[in-house]
């Protein structure tokens, strides 16, 4: 029987910290970090989204890794090739129809029950698993990281019988993510407290019913306990994933990144060199009041689970114990 690729799909809301995670990742060796694949054929493929950068600084159609494991020529514009246009297109079509996070519970049930999922789904959830062993072709043979954050494509991936399948939940406080999407970056739009931590709840109730399907395969982390210890929480990821490399990270929490192929994610993952993981909590005394206010109270129902207090006590970064190289906004 032929090994199946081993994937760390990662789950969440967005500007939790899962960029630099899973850059970290990559530079152990056999891994590939993917970055947000969901978006390959929408920004990479059809370049219609906000980024159609690979994380080595080439156009995603332009890169020789995506071309390769695409099939798509490496230069050329994508009205030179028809058919992968309306490849393209009908992934993207398909991915809205049945792979939003409101889809999470029908891919589950479809998943628990081995029943097939609608002809649409299973073409995007097909032609995504042709992608992880593509990637496991070319570089990825001991895991591939997909940090695409889509509860329903993780519910859909954990029915599959061809690959291995572990997901990554990683959540980080609602306010310091309100705080960094009130922060142009980039590509990355603005949102109000009220919309993206209401985007966090339900993004977040979602992963937990793909934890709770699939307990065995199923992790849940804490940006702010990946920044406090990266070697440590590192190593519970690593031994989650089954490999039994030692963290990328000195003692000071820095690593070196070097390029990555990431198609999406944080702006930062173009980043390269010496690189240190600190912890981070601006929000406490840059978001305005009445903003960690309505945040706190439109994720109440998950702040004791995931230990954040209700009124956190002001931010230590005054006292200088605290500062940012890596930053998650």
């Amino acid at each position: 029987m032929t090994e199946r690729t081993k994937v760390l799909y990662i789950t969440g809301w967005l500007r939790s910290g899962t960029t630099l995670l899973g850059n970290v990742l990559n530079e152990l060796p056999g891994v590939v970090h993917a970055g947000e694949l969901h978006y390959l054929w929408r920004n990479g493929m059809l370049r219609s989204g906000t980024n159609s950068v690979c994380g080595c600084g080439t156009q995603v159609r332009e890169c020789p890794l995506w071309s390769s494991v695409t099939g798509l020529p490496a230069a050329g514009a994508m009205g030179d090739a028809g058919d992968a246009v309306s490849v393209a297109e009908r992934m993207v079509a398909a991915q809205h129809a049945h792979l939003r996070t409101r889809h999470t519970r029908a891919r589950l049930a479809e998943s628990r029950a081995g029943r097939p999922a609608p002809p649409a789904a299973a073409e995007v959830m097909d032609r995504t698993a042709d992608l992880y062993r593509a990637l496991a072709a070319g570089g990825g043979e001991r895991l591939v990281v997909d940090g695409s954050k889509y509860p329903a494509e993780a519910a859909a991936l954990i029915g599959r019988r061809d690959l291995d399948v572990r997901v990554l939940h990683m959540v980080r406080d609602p306010r310091a993510v309100a705080l960094s999407h009130l922060s142009v970056k980039q590509y990355i739009e603005i949102m109000s407290p009220a919309r993206s931590t209401g985007y966090w709840l339900g993004f977040n109730l979602a992963s937990e019913l793909v934890g709770a399907a699939a307990p065995d395969r199923y992790l849940r982390i804490r940006h702010e306990d990946f920044s406090a210890d990266p070697a440590g929480v590192l190593g519970e990821v690593l031994a989650f994933a089954g490999l039994d490399d030692t963290p990328p990270v000195d003692s000071t929490g820095t690593v070196t990144l070097g390029v990555n192929h990431t198609v999406t994610g944080n702006p930062d993952r173009l980043a390269r060199g010496a690189t240190r993981i600190r912890s981070e909590e601006r929000w406490r005394t840059d978001l305005p009041a009445r903003h960690a206010a309505t945040a706190t109270a439109v994720a109440l129902p998950l702040l004791a689970r995931y230990r954040y207090p209700l009124a956190p006590a002001p931010s230590r970064a005054r006292t200088g114990r605290e500062s940012l190289t890596w930053t998650s906004d």
